[in-house]
């Protein structure tokens, strides 16, 4: 009653006032650290830390934090405070000794309105270990780890081979093709059949797609995870992020249609019609996760993440091999030597090619694709490097941190392939060499992408020579986004 009356007592302006400075105490309780939270630098009442945040590097603006706070910290984006882990010792306290408690996504405005708490990239639970469970199944069915699927990229690294020579050592961006081709390969396990490279349809959606994931890493994701109810009502870039996604699960739908018209349950040719089959047989189960529209959304993330990650990859590969022709050299020797050019090579032969296999290890450490990883969630109250970490704090284990570690790479900002080389030049694998991710949640088609990687980049090498254009330089620098990727370059191709 004294509260009201001193309410009504004041002034338009007062009020005004008031308000504000209830809003500010309540801001201040709620976001109150307890004690022993991991430090960090100051944020602004009600939108924390997120203008501080360098859009353009944020990789980089949290390895400066680190250097002043610590390998555990804190930062305050939006509503939410999130707790980061840099350095490989810290990641792998948290995410392979405490696997089980930081397994799943924190709560995502951005993804809900995409439904994507089905699917297999953000879905949480029981959810989560069925789809990925039914998945690793039937991907292995479908050639993973197998000679069959050895053949497929064989034969679509041919295609792709076609395509360079048809360039005539002329100057070209290999962006697209690069993506048609690797998109071909989970193309064929996921709907039973790849398209071709002059498909303006498909060329359109593997455009949507790289925009897609651009954007997704962008301030205006960040911003409509911090503030979702303000920013759906702002025009600007994230809106893409969303119609981009719509478009391709249209695409999805469409192919979904076309298995229902001719699938036959008992002889399954794809991860569609596999999991067209457990539908079926998971009809009379209440709480079965096996229906069409987590079908849409496991295909897609399958789709997205088996396109995008692995083709950036060959991306950064063919601009290394640009910029240090001297290694191209040597690559190119070893393949002479061990396969030569009568026959396409194999995964057998990996066993027999250490310089080839740390070259592109290399790559994948200095392309640093996913350099901030995909946030997790702490499940109970736990500890990191001896700071609390409250039950349902989200979490997340920067891989830049471990690819660049100067406690685990004796160069760590340099390209060298000797990290992943002994004195004898015997292939040596590295506990830091984490581009997969780790723990539970580390990425599901990490077989496929180290098949795909090694095959498409040694059929290249083996074939053919790259270069730049005459006159210019290489640039090595990386745009962010979604994956971390090349600005947009030329090569010249020519036949060996």
């Amino acid at each position: 009653m004294f509260l009201y009356s001193m309410l009504v007592g004041l002034d338009v302006q007062s009020l005004l006032l008031f308000i504000f400075a209830f809003l500010l105490i309540t801001d201040f309780l709620k976001n109150k650290n307890p004690k022993n939270f991991p430090p960090g630098p100051w944020g602004l009442p009600f939108i924390g830390n997120v203008f501080n945040i360098d859009t353009k590097q944020p990789h980089i603006y949290l390895t400066k934090l680190a250097d002043v706070y610590g390998n555990v910290f804190s930062i305050r984006v939006g509503r939410e405070k999130a707790v980061f882990v840099m350095g490989y010792k810290m990641v792998k306290e948290a995410l392979v000794n405490q696997a089980e408690n930081f397994v799943d996504r924190p709560h995502s405005p951005m993804m809900d309105r995409m439904d994507s708490g089905n699917g297999l990239i953000f879905s949480n639970g029981l959810l989560w270990k069925r789809q990925r469970r039914f998945t690793l199944s039937t991907l292995r069915n479908c050639g993973l780890g197998k000679k069959s699927l050895e053949s497929v990229i064989v034969e679509e690294a041919q295609f792709l081979q076609e395509t360079l020579e048809n360039e005539q050592g002329k100057p070209f961006d290999p962006h697209f093709i690069l993506n048609n081709a690797v998109s071909n390969i989970i193309c064929s396990m996921v709907f039973g059949h790849r398209f071709e490279y002059s498909d303006n349809h498909f060329q359109r959606l593997l455009k949507l797609l790289s925009e897609f994931f651009h954007l997704a890493g962008t301030i205006w994701a960040q911003l409509y995870e911090a503030f979702p109810a303000v920013m759906k009502l702002v025009p600007g870039p994230h809106n893409k992020i969303f119609s981009n996604y719509k478009e391709l699960a249209v695409f999805v739908r469409k192919e979904l249609e076309k298995h229902k018209e001719d699938w036959d349950p008992s002889a399954p040719q794809d991860y569609i019609d596999s999991y067209l089959a457990e539908i079926e047989k998971s009809k009379e189960d209440i709480v079965c996760s096996f229906h069409e529209r987590n079908l849409v959304v496991c295909t897609l993330d399958l789709f997205l993440a088996g396109t995008e990650t692995t083709s950036t990859t060959l991306r950064w590969a063919l601009l290394y091999m640009m910029k240090y022709p001297e290694i191209q050299e040597k690559v190119q020797a070893e393949i002479d030597r061990v396969i030569g050019q009568a026959r396409p090579p194999s995964m057998a032969d990996r066993a027999n090619m250490p310089y080839t296999d740390a070259v592109i290890h290399e790559v994948q450490r200095m392309g640093n694709i996913i350099p901030l990883n995909i946030p997790k969630i702490a499940l109970k109250d736990t500890t990191v490097g001896g700071y609390f970490i409250p039950k349902d704090t989200a979490v997340m284990a920067i891989l830049t941190s471990v690819l660049f570690d100067k406690s685990e790479w004796q160069t760590p900002d340099l390209f060298n392939p000797e990290h992943f080389l002994d004195s004898q030049g015997n292939f040596v694998r590295r506990e830091a060499f984490m581009p997969f991710s780790a723990g539970k949640r580390v990425c599901l088609g990490e077989q496929l992408a180290r098949m795909e990687l090694f095959l498409f980049f040694t059929c290249f090498l083996q074939k053919f020579s790259f270069s730049s254009p005459p006159g210019v330089e290489p640039s090595m620098d990386g745009q962010f986004g979604g994956t971390r990727s090349p600005f947009p370059y030329k090569i010249c191709v020519t036949s060996r």
